[in-house]
């Protein structure tokens, strides 16, 4: 190798060396399982089923009005509706499929957030005759 195709080489290392390092920036991702403690929060995911065992389906306006007195004052920075299709095998062995909605609230780690995530969870299944409100909670860290 001459003198000038070595230089070349060490001035094109020098500059792709730029393409790979890492730069550090606010707004990045955290590391893997490392969360600022106040960015630490807890989404709880609800799956709310729209059929009542015995009658007409929940309708639109008995939901939206579940949303707005119920959810909304409890959580009152935000919180997300996605409609979703339940399905299960039941006992019987016939596939049941079921219209529902999950509602996504990013929320705390504290005791009113709790208080206010299980009074829907219960107030639901009392109000609308449902046998169960599926709740899954996990860790997330988030940044606005």
């Amino acid at each position: 190798m001459t003198f000038r195709q070595g230089a070349m080489a060490l001035v094109l290392a020098g500059l792709l060396s730029g393409c790979v390092a890492g730069g550090s920036s606010s707004t990045s991702a955290p590391k893997p399982g490392v969360c600022p403690a106040d960015k630490s929060m807890v989404q709880t995911t609800l799956y709310f089923g729209l059929s009542r065992p015995a009658g007409k389906d929940i309708t639109a306006e008995e939901w939206q009005q579940f949303v707005d007195r119920d959810v909304t004052p409890r959580f009152r920075d935000g919180l997300t509706v996605f409609d979703a299709h339940g399905q299960w095998l039941g006992q019987n062995g016939q596939v049941v499929r079921e219209q529902s909605k999950a509602l996504m609230v990013i929320h705390g780690h504290d005791a009113q957030s709790e208080a206010g995530i299980e009074a829907l969870h219960q107030g639901y299944k009392s109000r609308f005759a449902q046998e169960s409100v599926m709740r899954v909670d996990q860790p997330v860290c988030v940044q606005f």
